[in-house]
């Protein structure tokens, strides 16, 4: 049986969280943790050990799957590299029955005092065969997103895992994220069928890196909520080079309402360096675009990046400011 505590969206303090713990008498705990925030996810399993020594505690995420055994602090029994939906299952399986854990991948632990890492395991690619996400778990009333048409209830989504480039700032090989997997479209519109009629849910993030990466995949997406009139409004991030007119009328027509582009900045130079090599051009013409048809576009950048200065950062506010298609 599985417990999910939210303490984020439930303002819970560490305290309050250790309480609930204990309250529910785990066999285990597993969080996650992000680099910004990782000191949090280990002074609560600090907090749950000086409470209960006894209960397992596991750590993954992407700041443990990047740092490994630097990350793999005393407070953590156990700590998942990657992704973990085919290990973590055998591992509970081994742990119950108290049997060697030492041939399943992506697993850091202790043997006798000395840390103890399985090395990199394959990652799941696979995805129409994992599950749905288990809502019933979340407080789902409670998640909201701000938009141009009002905070909505929102749930996020994935149709495609991975991102196929190597920009510098990106921890893709670390991640693995140049690996692609892609799930059915058929599969992705039973999710938000679902979500809609158990959750009265109607609007979703999809967290692909990519969404439009393989247009015919998304246009497949956008066929099936049209056919099935699905009221639903959606949103996501994609390359600004990766959009036609065409593709963005069919995704508005079947509920798109704001796409992110990935800018971080105009500097020539910088780009270069980065290896952020879409033409900028291509950014004005995909703002005019999603402008034209009533989208919302918003240009993500990032200020303080290697060789930046006052005048690089105006460059880049500049074009933000000057750029009649981008939403202020």
């Amino acid at each position: 049986e599985a417990v999910i505590i939210d303490a984020e969206v439930n303002c819970l303090r560490i305290s309050e969280v250790v309480q609930k713990a204990q309250e529910i008498k785990p066999d285990i705990i597993a969080l996650t943790g992000k680099s910004p925030f990782f000191h949090l996810s280990r002074q609560t399993a600090a907090a749950l050990k000086q409470v209960n020594p006894h209960i397992p505690v596991v750590i993954g995420g992407p700041h443990i799957t990047i740092m490994e055994k630097k990350a793999f602090f005393p407070e953590f029994d156990y700590g998942f590299v990657g992704e973990c939906e085919d290990t973590w299952p055998e591992f509970l399986n081994r742990l119950e029955k108290g049997r060697e854990i030492s041939d399943i991948k992506g697993i850091i632990y202790r043997r006798k005092g000395e840390i103890v890492y399985t090395g990199q395991h394959m990652y799941q690619r696979e995805l129409d065969k994992l599950p749905f996400p288990a809502r019933h778990l979340l407080p789902m009333d409670k998640y909201f997103l701000g938009t141009l048409q009002g905070r909505k209830n929102f749930t996020s989504i994935q149709s495609i895992r991975g991102c196929p480039w190597q920009c510098i700032f990106c921890a893709s090989a670390a991640l693995n994220t140049t690996s692609i997997g892609m799930r059915s479209a058929e599969l992705v519109v039973q999710e938000m069928k679902h979500v809609v009629d158990v959750y009265g849910i109607n609007h979703f993030m999809f967290v692909d890196d990519v969404l439009t990466l393989y247009p015919k995949h998304i246009t497949e997406i956008c066929d099936r909520i049209t056919a099935l009139n699905l009221k639903v409004t959606f949103e996501g991030s994609t390359r600004s080079n990766l959009i036609t007119e065409d593709l963005v009328i069919k995704m508005k027509k079947a509920g798109l309402t704001r796409l992110s582009f990935g800018l971080e900045t105009v500097d020539t130079e910088m780009r270069k360096t980065m290896k952020k090599k879409i033409p900028l051009e291509h950014y004005t013409k995909a703002n005019e675009i999603l402008g034209k048809h009533d989208v919302e576009a918003l240009n993500s950048v990032m200020l303080g990046l290697p060789g930046e200065t006052p005048e690089t950062i105006r460059k880049t506010l500049n074009f933000l400011k000057n750029d009649r298609h981008v939403k202020q």
